[in-house]
């Protein structure tokens, strides 16, 4: 059974950071690419950052240069470090992954950036 659960949400002023955690079970984390999503209110949910098992990170242009995607193998846990933020980044942020043709999410942190 594939489990995401993530943390690390909060209030925090323009201009602040934060760090998103998501811990993963029920799969091989090392042979998988995982993802940070984010929902906001009245638009469809965006692909925010993706780390492959090996190989180059992939931003959204919103968030690129403020935001880094890394992982911890030995963890089986995924972080998002949100430098910089603004406003237009709160949100509900999830984690994702695809295993088998089946997509996974965790139940989401919410993140709300003060102006």
């Amino acid at each position: 059974q594939v489990q995401l659960v993530e943390s690390g949400g909060g209030l925090v002023q323009a201009g602040g950071s934060l760090r998103l955690s998501c811990a993963a079970s029920g799969i091989i984390f090392s042979s998988h690419a995982l993802d940070w999503y984010r929902q906001t209110p009245g638009k469809q949910r965006e692909l925010v950052a993706s780390i492959p098992s090996l190989g180059r990170t992939n931003y959204a242009d919103s968030v690129k240069g403020r935001f880094t995607i890394s992982r911890d193998n030995a963890k089986r846990a995924v972080y998002l470090q949100m430098n910089s933020l603004k406003p237009e980044d709160t949100g509900v942020y999830y984690c994702h992954v695809s295993r088998l043709g089946h997509d996974y999410w965790g139940q989401g942190t919410q993140v709300t950036v003060s102006s």
